[in-house]
């Protein structure tokens, strides 16, 4: 099953975009640009997950299918 999750892109005053997934407490990263941005936080979800399953735990599902 696959699910979307809500990022919240923050510009940041030096250059380049925070992202953070309020869903999934902790998991943020940094790109370039939106596009980066975006990218980025699809590779942390997907890690971020994975290290939950690794120790036997599941991720909170506040987000959309």
């Amino acid at each position: 099953m696959q699910y979307t999750y809500k990022i919240l892109l923050h510009k940041e005053p030096e250059g380049g975009y925070n992202v953070s997934v309020p869903a999934l407490q902790g998991c943020i990263t940094y790109g370039e640009d939106i596009d980066e941005a975006i990218t980025m936080a699809k590779d942390a979800i997907g890690l971020y997950i994975e290290e939950l399953q690794s120790r036997g735990e599941s991720a909170k599902f506040d987000c959309l299918r």
